[in-house]
């Protein structure tokens, strides 16, 4: 069986089983599916860079995801009325203040002679920056909290047509997506100038931590992202279900076609999604292609397999260590914005490192590390088994103890177990293939 054959074999397998879930449960389901599948993919595709093309083990993609889904409030928001005057500008003063200290403690351990001089001179600046910092912004933050608590309180967005959600489509919430890649790379420049000369196990601590502290942020810090009260009702790029069965001529195409005008609105608007999400999908496969198999990639394949010969032949490992870091983290940013729009919600508290950092590493593995078609497999693979082993858990254990009493303690211990087939399915996932194809479905060549 020729590569190409075996591969489209796998590719077909995850259409039927999607084809499947559209016949016996519904279509709405199967195409929800597809659209997350491409979001999940083009997270396995981050991943990929960073770990299949260098060797690098990032274990805080939660993080990234997180910076990409704050872009999309940011951009698709519409300002609060009166926050920016109430605070904003107090808060944009104080953290300039505070990367102004931070930049201000570092020049001064660069130019001045080591000794309790220098000591001294840094925690004084970083002291008097902080108490200064904190002046400033908590006061600000105070009054922005206070507009109107229970549905606002935060800066909101900059959407100048933000207002209008639920009366038509706003693309204009699609530059959320690239800035989403744009925060995700910053924030992915600033660890590894920091992380990344560290050992593997070392750099995965690190990022894992930072990507705690991002969380945290979005949690806490209700004046960027109302905290743990969520952001909902975010602009769509796509017209919304009431706006197309509010319209004739689509209520008589769909009903031509023998479906109500509520089900037809709703796997139209999926269907654009799933446009939207796929050829975002091909442009950042034909890039990582183009990049994997240029001498770049070569590069990177050859200071992955033995750092030491790398440097030796006169390669920057550190330089190019970063640049892939940088590239996979805005990927899994440009996923995160893609995820929070097709949700028309932020909601900090969902971002958890079970599905937004252990599943897309599942995903890699499970599809092949090194192999960008492997990624995009994987990510089609584990999402459709992680939405629907739990259901089909729950069937095949009413099917078991279908003869069992009511009332047995058995029987319901087994029915409640099914909560847990996704966990168990994700190990044991991961075991089979790690035992019988250690190098993924779709290996690196």
């Amino acid at each position: 069986m020729t590569e190409t054959v075996r591969n489209s074999l796998l590719f077909g397998v995850i259409a039927l089983l999607i084809l499947f879930v559209g016949v016996q449960q519904s279509w709405n389901s199967a195409l929800y599916i597809i659209a997350m599948g491409l979001v999940s993919s083009i997270m396995a595709l981050g991943v990929n860079l960073q770990w299949g093309f260098a060797g690098l083990f990032n274990v805080g993609i939660m993080g990234f995801v997180a910076l990409g889904g704050l872009a999309a409030v940011l951009i698709g928001m519409p300002p609060t009325e009166g926050a920016f005057a109430a605070g904003g500008v107090g808060v944009i003063t104080a953290l300039l203040l505070g990367a102004g200290t931070i930049i201000l403690a570092i020049v001064i351990m660069r130019r001045m002679q080591g000794g309790w001089m220098r000591t001294l001179a840094v925690i004084a600046v970083l002291i008097a920056g902080f108490f200064i910092f904190r002046g400033i912004l908590d006061p600000s933050v105070a009054r922005i909290e206070d507009i109107n608590p229970a549905q606002y309180g935060y800066l909101g967005g900059i959407n100048p047509d933000g207002s209008k959600v639920g009366e038509r489509a706003d693309l204009f919430i699609l530059l959320a997506w690239p800035l989403g890649g744009l925060f995700a790379a910053a924030a992915a420049w600033l660890i590894g100038k920091t992380a990344l000369g560290l050992r593997s196990d070392y750099l995965a601590i690190a990022t894992l931590g930072i990507a705690e502290i991002i969380i945290a942020v979005l949690k806490n810090e209700d004046w960027l992202t109302r905290g743990v009260k969520n952001v909902i009702g975010l602009p769509r790029p796509v017209p919304y279900e009431v706006t197309l069965q509010n319209d004739p001529s689509f209520v008589e195409r769909a009903t031509s076609l023998g479906f109500t005008p509520v089900e037809a609105s709703t796997l139209w608007v999926k269907v654009l999604y799933i446009l939207l999400f796929a050829a975002v999908l091909l442009i950042l496969m034909w890039m990582s292609q183009r990049a994997l198999h240029s001498p770049w990639g070569r590069m990177l394949r050859a200071i992955r397999d033995n750092e030491v010969a790398a440097e030796a032949m006169g390669k920057d490992v550190t330089a190019r260590h970063l640049q892939v870091f940088i590239l996979g983290s805005a990927v899994c940013g440009i996923a995160g914005a893609m995820m929070t729009t097709i949700d028309s919600q932020l909601t900090p508290g969902t971002y958890q490192p079970l599905r937004f950092t252990f599943l897309i590493w599942v995903m890699v593995i499970v599809g092949g590390s090194g192999n960008n078609l492997g990624a995009v497999l994987g990510g089609f693979l584990i999402w459709f088994l992680w939405v629907q082993v739990e259901p089909m858990g729950l069937w095949l254990m009413n099917t078991i103890t279908a003869g069992m009493a009511e009332g047995s303690p058995l029987k319901e211990h087994l029915i409640e177990s099914a909560a847990h087939m996704r966990l168990l399915t994700m190990g044991m996932v991961l075991l089979l293939v790690l035992r019988f194809s250690p190098r993924g479905l779709i290996p690196e060549k």
